[in-house]
C-alpha cells in the first residue's frame, strides 16, 4: 500500500492482477450483467489509481469490496432515474401526440366548414379530389367536364381555404408550428 501511495505503477499492477477477477465476481453476483460488471470493476480500479494519495487504505480486499459495492448501488440509482426519466418522456410523446391528432382534426373541421361554404361546383370537385381520391381526369370524366375547369375549380378551392385561414389567424398559427418544431 505504501508503494501504492507513492505512485508505484508495479504495486498498482500487482493489486490489479490479484483483485479484479475477485471483485468482477462481485459485482456479477449483483448485477448478473457481464458488462455492467466490468465498467463498475473497472471505474473502482481507475478512482483507486486517481485517489492512491489521498486514500488511506488498512485492507485492500475490503476497501474494494466496499467500493465495488458502493457502485453497484450507485449503478442502480442511475438505472432507475433513467427509467423514470424514460417513462415520463414516453407519457409526454404520448401528451403531445394526442395534442397534435387534436389540431389536426380541429383544422380538418374548420377546413370542412369552409368546404360547405363554397359555390356548388367547387365543393365537389375538392371533395371528389381530396375525399374520395380521385385524379383531375377522372373527376373531369364523372362530371362530363374538361380537365381545365377541373383545375380552375380546385386552384379556387384552395385558394378559398387559404385566404379563409389567413382571416381566421390559423395559417399564421400552422407556419409557426412547423417552424417551432424544426428549430
Amino acid at each position: 500500500m505504501d508503494l501504492l501511495k507513492s505512485a508505484d505503477h508495479a504495486a498498482y499492477t500487482e493489486i490489479f492482477n490479484r483483485y479484479w477477477k475477485k471483485m468482477l465476481l462481485v459485482a456479477w453476483n449483483h448485477t448478473k450483467d457481464k458488462t455492467a460488471a466490468e465498467d463498475i470493476v473497472h471505474q473502482v480500479f481507475i478512482n483507486l489509481w486517481e485517489r492512491h494519495q489521498a486514500t488511506e487504505i488498512r485492507e485492500i480486499a475490503a476497501f474494494l469490496t466496499t467500493a465495488v459495492k458502493f457502485s453497484i448501488f450507485k449503478h442502480y440509482q442511475r438505472e432507475q432515474r433513467r427509467s423514470q426519466l424514460a417513462i415520463a418522456n414516453y407519457v409526454y410523446a404520448d401528451i403531445a401526440l394526442e395534442e397534435e391528432k387534436l389540431d389536426a382534426l380541429f383544422l380538418k373541421e374548420y377546413i370542412n366548414g369552409i368546404v360547405e361554404e363554397m359555390p356548388e361546383k367547387c365543393r365537389l370537385v375538392f371533395r371528389m379530389s381530396r375525399d374520395q381520391g380521385m385524379k383531375n381526369p377522372e373527376i373531369a370524366q364523372e362530371l362530363n367536364v374538361t380537365e381545365k375547369a377541373i383545375e380552375a375549380n380546385l386552384t379556387r378551392a384552395l385558394k378559398i381555404i387559404k385566404d379563409n385561414l389567413t382571416k381566421s389567424g390559423i395559417l399564421l398559427l400552422l407556419i409557426s408550428n412547423v417552424w417551432k418544431d424544426r428549430f
